[in-house]
């Protein structure tokens, strides 16, 4: 684009350029970044032209240059990327050549030999190329003609040629005009007047050894450093060949105050700081002139070439605001875009750009000392919630020179932890008959997310008990993970819950951990002990027989009660509290069992009555009691029972064998025919599933309240009775004998499981109907 735009006008279609839509720019943020610091450019967000924001003048941005670019970086957001533009400064012609002076005299002897030449003054045009600088003229006269001298820079220095001799006499003064001309179109002109003060004598210029002198010097050079002299010789005597040092007219004042020469000896010596990033090279036109009259002048030019240092250290730009980055985020992940940059030339301006090697980020190089940061590696934010990046930018300078820059990186959190539990398992111990609504445990779960990412919800996990949804018997509060209890617990009926509560986090997509709670019912003493013999339901008393002529430790009768708590609450024990006759009975104060003290005599009363308490262990004791009318009878009953006894035991051990030897039978073919259907149904499960058949049956075991099942014919004395043996894991293992009469004439026998106190009820109602008399008796054993 050419210099001198008005403000406003296009230079280019950034849009179509970079492929965007208009409707992008706004959303991701497009911004134009000058790398010189000034904004000249603008881009126009209705059309996404790229347009003129400043006036750009060629000359003062790039000087002589020949090529002028301006650079310009485009920065766009989300995502993240950076064009650089390059735009190129084309020159106009608005620059006319200018003379440092308007007006010059020349004092030149009118004995000055024609041919001999006269340095002007130059005129200087900041324009290039075509533009600049091209050709002098001089006005029309008799004596002098005009010649161009081109030297080694390309500069054009006008040179006046005396073409004929001067006769004071005649004319003292001339007026020249000078006008210098570029080549723009239209050309441009500047003139300056030439004053020529004919004189007398001193016909001969100092002349310098060397037209041109050149020198190095380094930029780190110290003030008043002497680099070089120049000598003139004067073939003239006196002080015509006095000869005094100066700078040159055309000498800017910048460099004056740079540079200085010693007017007698011509040594020039450095006065200020050199720069060598704002200037690479100088040149002095050193003049010497004589103190004749009219005084003579030689002139030289003196190039002096600045020597870098490394002496700027590099440095970091941040072209965009490091983005927070997610913490699953893949690999090449832009963050942020960074620039180096060095003002020192050659190895001292080459910079290499690192961060330490513990990071998981790296720099991608783009372009022109561009780089991406990215990253490289698994972040994690619980671990490490933000990175402080140090970029460390060092150049190929002797010594190198670095310098340092801290970015700080945070990162995203994204739902990537479950819930956890503070502990695997919880275990709960409620006493049974509680409160219902009461807070039984808290279970608590931890998420080292953030946000709704670590808010948690508790929530029980439906299954059954007992047919009925673990809903209907617990609840948990969702926030706090209370749990409480909907019912009553009674431990007669059940004896632990396994409950499953589930903690799920907000996330999305959301997590969930469970975790298992054990509730285990403890017993209380809720239950006074119920007795199964002998059955008092439909009279307060019952009625027992004996013979006369018992003798000492006769088995009288045998009282059995059973409790339905468990443990020490079910511990029963039986006390004699009244009696008709004490010192004829003794009651086995573990067993109930009811025995003569003595042999009863004549004189014994034939009815006896016995009050007998049974309590159980608890705490507090729960008690009944239980009245036993004892009626005595002759010996004839007594032979009648013996003659029975005998008679009818060989006809009933023989049925019972022939029974037993059928049930086992039946029990053997029975297991036989489930066994091969389990390994059948193994077989073909085994193709689709990992289940085993043994595992279901241990399972089943534990839902079989009559396993493990033992039973025991034995006798004491007169009494028979069958001993029943039977436990289950959640309830109080028991024992029970059903106990035949010697004057029973059947051989049926009943088992009593044990259950509630309701249960209970239901058992001796079936005993009432199956005892053929009242001298069946029915034992219950605690096995500690």
């Amino acid at each position: 684009m050419p210099e001198e735009l008005s403000v406003g006008s296009v230079v280019g279609n950034i849009a179509k350029d970079l492929d965007l839509d208009i409707s992008d720019f706004l959303k991701r943020d497009l911004r134009i970044a000058s790398v010189s610091g000034k904004e000249y450019y603008n881009v126009d967000m209705g059309k996404g032209e790229l347009v003129v924001n400043d006036r750009i003048d060629r000359e003062t941005l790039c000087g002589q240059n020949v090529n002028c670019i301006l650079p310009l970086e485009v920065v766009i957001e989300n995502p993240l990327q950076l064009h650089r533009v390059e735009v190129e400064i084309r020159d106009v012609n608005d620059n006319a050549p200018l003379f440092k002076s308007k007006e010059r005299t020349l004092k030149i002897a009118e004995s000055t030999a024609p041919g001999i030449r006269f340095s002007l003054e130059g005129a200087q045009d900041p324009d290039i190329g075509d533009n600049s600088l091209k050709t002098y003229t001089l006005s029309q006269n008799d004596h002098f003609s005009l010649k161009i001298k081109n030297v080694a820079d390309g500069r054009k220095v006008p040179e006046l040629v005396l073409e004929k001799s001067l006769d004071r006499e005649r004319k003292a003064k001339h007026h020249l005009l000078l006008t210098a001309v570029d080549g723009g179109t239209p050309a441009r002109s500047g003139t300056s007047q030439i004053i020529i003060d004919v004189l007398d004598i001193n016909d001969n210029n100092p002349v310098f050894g060397n037209l041109e002198y050149k020198v190095s010097l380094n930029e780190n050079a110290q003030n008043h450093t002497y680099f070089l002299k120049v000598e003139a010789n004067d073939i003239d005597e006196g002080q015509n060949g006095d000869i005094e040092y100066l700078l040159g007219e055309e000498t800017a004042q910048s460099v004056k105050d740079l540079f200085s020469i010693d007017s007698k000896t011509g040594e020039i010596f450095l006065m200020g700081a050199l720069d060598y990033e704002n200037t690479h090279s100088y040149r002095l036109e050193i003049v010497a002139k004589d103190k004749g009259i009219p005084k003579m002048e030689g002139q030289c030019n003196v190039l002096i070439d600045i020597i870098d240092c490394n002496d700027n250290p590099p440095e970091i730009s941040l072209k965009s605001k490091p983005s927070p980055v997610r913490e699953d985020a893949p690999r090449g992940t832009v963050v942020a875009l960074i620039s180096v940059q060095d003002l020192d030339s050659g190895d001292n301006g080459k910079v290499t750009l690192k961060i330490k090697a513990d990071s998981p980020f790296a720099l991608k190089p783009s372009f022109s000392n561009h780089y991406a940061l990215v990253t490289n590696g698994e972040l994690d934010r619980e671990i490490v919630q933000e990175y402080r990046i140090d970029l460390i930018a060092t150049d190929a300078g002797s010594p190198p020179l670095s310098s340092q820059k801290s970015i700080t990186v945070k990162v995203e959190d994204v739902n990537d932890n479950p819930p956890r539990f503070s502990d695997m398992t919880y275990n709960v111990y409620v006493m049974e008959n509680n409160t219902p609504g009461s807070v039984i445990c808290s279970v608590s779960a931890h998420d080292m997310d953030l946000g709704n990412n670590a808010k948690i919800e508790y929530s029980v996990i439906d299954s059954k008990v007992q047919d009925a949804s673990v809903a209907s018997y617990f609840y948990v509060n969702s926030d706090n993970g209370s749990i409480y209890s909907m019912h009553s617990f009674d431990y007669e009926k059940l004896k632990v819950f396994q409950i499953q509560v589930q903690a799920k986090d907000h996330g999305s997509p959301s997590l969930r951990s469970n975790v298992t709670v054990y509730v285990f019912i403890l017993d209380q003493n809720d239950n006074s002990p119920t007795v199964i013999y002998p059955s008092a339901l439909m009279d307060a008393v019952s009625h027992q027989k004996m013979p006369r002529f018992a003798k000492t430790g006769h088995l009288v009768t045998k009282v059995t009660a059973v409790d339905a708590d468990s443990g020490h609450n079910a511990w029963i024990s039986y006390r004699l509290e009244e009696a008709t006759d004490s010192s004829l009975f003794n009651l086995n104060f573990y067993t109930g069992e009811v025995r003569t003290k003595r042999a009863v005599s004549e004189q014994d009363d034939a009815s006896q009555r016995l009050l007998i308490k049974i309590k159980d262990n608890g705490e507090p004791a729960m008690s009944i009691t239980v009245t036993v009318s004892i009626l005595i009878e002759d010996g004839l009953h007594e032979l009648l029972s013996d003659y029975r006894q005998k008679t009818i035991q060989p006809k009933r051990k023989s049925e019972i064998t022939f029974y037993l030897i059928i049930s086992l039978a039946s029990v053997s073919v029975l297991s036989l025919i489930t066994f091969l259907v389990l390994v059948v149904k193994c077989v073909r499960n085994s193709r689709n599933t990992s289940s085993c058949c043994i595992r279901r049956a241990d399972s089943d075991r534990y839902k079989n309240p009559n396993r493990n099942l033992q039973i025991q014919l034995n006798t004491d004395g007169p009494i028979k009775y069958v001993e029943v043996l039977g436990g289950d894991m959640l309830s109080q293992s028991q024992s029970f004998r059903s106990c035949l009469s010697p004057m029973s004439e059947f051989s049926d026998f009943t088992l009593v499981k044990p259950s509630s106190a309701g249960d209970f009820n239901d058992t001796i109602n079936v005993l009432d109907a199956s005892l053929p008399d009242s001298a069946w008796t029915f034992e219950s054993q605690q096995v500690r």
